[in-house]
């Protein structure tokens, strides 16, 4: 959709297609100013051919190595093992990069070193969190503390690599019981499809191993619900929020349009926000 100016508008590419990539997508194809959807690169392509053609501007379905060639803005909804893979050849196009899964960012540094070195930008949206903007103006300042407790239900933590690492069987608790107690960081290496929320919070605030981090299976929850507490020399303040699950249960709702937020914010002539 063309800006007010006359300006062609800047084209999106998505990377991969489960939950979020397909929500945003079909977003994205409704209109947003100074966007289009130009690229999709998911592992195959004939399992989303249904979803595609439904799409009113069917964009091209490409190897990921083709977004940064086809696209002026990456948005990664993708396992974390493939973030360097996706960011690489985006961010050596001097190319802005959507993040989710930000907890690997803390295994792949290299890739901030490689944005400054070109000119291109990594941005980690909100996503199924709340309150970035008051923890990073904190940042500003002196932040003592940052603990943050996450409640989940059972379904949306089984299969986590702390659990298994650790023989934890949640599958038939019947009562709330505390799974995990430690930092961002560990958290991100032990439930790496389930916490970028936190990595996210330890980037906006005092790091990944400052910000520490408990997690509770809740057989009673059907919803994701994280609670945030920041201790700092401007302010104190708690935050909670409940997420909707999306059709990925370990996934919010909230986090599609947290990035459709975030794209919208890029064009705006107003941005609300820091």
């Amino acid at each position: 959709m063309k800006l007010a100016d006359g300006r062609a508008p800047e084209r999106v590419g998505i990377a991969g297609l489960g939950a979020i990539g397909n929500s945003l997508a079909t977003i994205l194809d409704k209109g947003i100013l100074g966007l289009e959807l130009a690229a999709i690169a998911v592992r195959n392509p004939a399992k989303h051919t249904a979803f595609l053609s439904g799409l009113v501007q069917t964009p091209q379905c490409v190897p990921i190595e083709r977004l940064a060639e086809l696209c002026d803005i990456v948005v990664e909804c993708a396992p974390a093992a493939l973030l360097p893979a996706i960011a690489t050849p985006v961010l050596r196009a001097g190319k802005k990069l959507v993040v989710l899964s930000s907890g690997a960012l803390l295994a792949n540094p290299d890739l901030i070193k490689l944005a400054e070195k070109h000119g291109g930008q990594i941005l980690v949206p909100t996503g199924a969190l709340l309150g970035l903007d008051a923890v990073t103006a904190a940042a500003e300042g002196t932040i003592h503390s940052v603990r943050m407790v996450t409640r989940k239900p059972v379904k949306g933590l089984l299969g986590a690599p702390y659990l298994e690492a650790h023989g934890i069987a949640i599958d038939d608790i019947k009562e709330p019981t505390r799974i995990f107690n430690g930092t961002a960081r560990e958290a991100a290496v032990g439930f790496p499809a389930n916490l970028n929320v936190a990595v996210a919070l330890s980037l906006a605030g005092i790091g990944p191993d400052r910000t520490q981090l408990e997690i509770w299976a809740d057989p009673a929850l059907t919803r994701n619900t994280h609670t945030i507490h920041v201790d700092a020399d401007s302010a104190s303040f708690t935050m909670s929020i409940e997420n909707i699950p999306s059709e990925n249960p370990k996934t919010g709702r909230i986090t599609a349009l947290s990035v459709a937020a975030l794209l919208k914010k890029m064009q705006s002539p107003l941005r609300i926000g820091s």
